[in-house]
Order: structure tokens, then C-alpha cells, then sequence
């Protein structure tokens, strides 16, 4: 292969249009355990909003789907066309994801960062009577707005489940 029939890499400085794979899975990575709001479109309509936090982004594994959640989000590459990115003149990324006419512009929760519509989050906890949302994993776990469950078993506890029968057999 000479080096001039290769394509030379893309240079991005803060917008553009990415539809590489491991582009757009390194763009969307500081995402990843963070709390994002989440506007998804259907040709210029609002179809449904919110906010989430990013639990997992995948790459190559068609068989998994992208979700929105208030709770959990998932990103699966391979269910958008490609990635748009922008920088905010608060030096903040907006990430619109496109599939078609759909598409689902995501951006970085911070407690009084404009949304889409002009109301601030502040605005919207406010008029809740809420407080703003968690902004990472510490902040998340400590509010009860929110429950988070992981159910781990190992095999030491599958071990220590058959010896604890046993002995109850011989005890008895």
C-alpha cells in the first residue's frame, strides 16, 4: 500500500461531521457516567425528551440497542448513520446522533446550562420543586430520587450456599 492511496486522517476542531466508528466512540467517550439531556427528533418534530445517564456506549454489536432512559442510557454506534458535534459559546459539545430523519441531540446535564426550548435546568428543578439532577456517579448514589441495583453472585457464594445446606442436612 504507498501512502498516497491511503486516506489521510480528518482534523476536527471543535464541530464536525464524524462517521467513523472509532471517531464517533472516541467523541461520545467523555459521555460515558454522566448526565445528559436527551432530545429526540423525528424530521423537525420533538418526539419525546429527557435527561439520563450514560451507562454504556457499544460499538460492533448489532444485536444490542440503543435505549434512552431517565435511568440509564445506552449508546449502540451502530444504530446511527453518524455524529455531529458542535461546540456551545459556553465551550460546552452538543452531540447530535442521525439515523435518517430521526435524530437525538444530546447534552451534558450541568445544573444551569440551557437546554433546548431556553429554560435552564435551574429553571425546570425550580419550577418542580426539585433539585438538579446528579452530575456523577457519587452525586447519583447519594440521591434517593434514584435507585441503582447490581446484583453480583459469585462462586464462592454459590460454595458457601451448597456447604451451608449440607450442614443444615447434618445438623438436623
Amino acid at each position: 500500500m504507498s501512502p498516497m492511496s491511503d486516506a489521510p486522517a480528518k482534523l476536527y476542531i471543535n464541530t464536525g461531521v464524524v462517521t467513523a466508528k472509532s471517531d464517533v466512540y472516541n467523541i461520545l467517550r467523555p459521555l460515558l457516567k454522566q448526565t445528559v439531556s436527551y432530545t429526540y427528533f423525528r424530521g423537525s418534530k420533538v418526539e419525546s425528551s429527557g435527561t439520563g445517564w450514560v451507562e454504556r456506549i457499544v460499538v460492533d454489536h448489532p444485536e444490542i440497542a440503543s435505549y434512552f432512559t431517565p435511568l440509564a442510557i445506552c449508546l449502540n454506534l451502530d444504530s446511527f448513520d453518524y455524529l455531529q458535534f458542535d461546540t456551545t459559546s459556553e465551550q460546552l459539545l452538543v452531540y447530535t446522533l442521525t439515523v435518517g430523519n430521526e435524530r437525538v441531540v444530546l447534552e451534558f446535564a450541568a445544573s444551569g446550562q440551557p437546554r433546548l426550548g431556553g429554560e435552564t435546568e435551574t429553571d425546570a428543578t425550580q419550577s418542580q420543586g426539585g433539585r438538579p439532577l446528579p452530575r456523577n456517579a457519587d452525586e447519583l448514589a447519594r440521591d434517593l430520587r434514584f435507585i441503582q441495583m447490581e446484583l453480583l453472585m459469585s462462586a464462592d457464594a454459590d460454595a458457601s450456599d451448597g456447604d451451608r445446606a449440607d450442614e443444615d442436612e447434618d445438623g438436623a
